[in-house]
């Protein structure tokens, strides 16, 4: 069973990882979007290509643009905060009860 107790705090580690790395961009993309940088810089379009397919998903269920303010970022950084707390304490949990 500690195989698949390895296994489980791996793969919840690297989902931390992952989730963490992914709410950096979203962030990054926040302050992108008040600057309005040069749309042809490929970092800003590397960053665009990775939130936007995210940011539509959201946008389709719930409206998320009031004003000129869009509220898509912060819907998916709950998301990703709720992921963090209970996918990942979830998948910890389960491989410390395997040992």
């Amino acid at each position: 069973m500690f195989i698949i107790a390895n296994f489980l705090d791996a793969l919840s580690t690297i989902v931390d990882f992952v989730l963490s790395i992914y709410m950096w961009i979203i962030l990054i993309s926040a302050v992108l979007s008040w600057v309005n940088p040069d749309p042809y810089n490929p970092i800003v379009r590397t960053i665009r290509s990775l939130t936007e397919p995210v940011y539509s998903k959201i946008r389709r269920f719930i409206p998320t643009v009031y004003g000129n303010i869009d509220f898509a970022p912060v819907i998916v950084l709950l998301i990703i905060m709720f992921l963090k707390i209970f996918l990942v304490k979830t998948l910890h949990q389960l491989a410390s009860k395997l040992y």
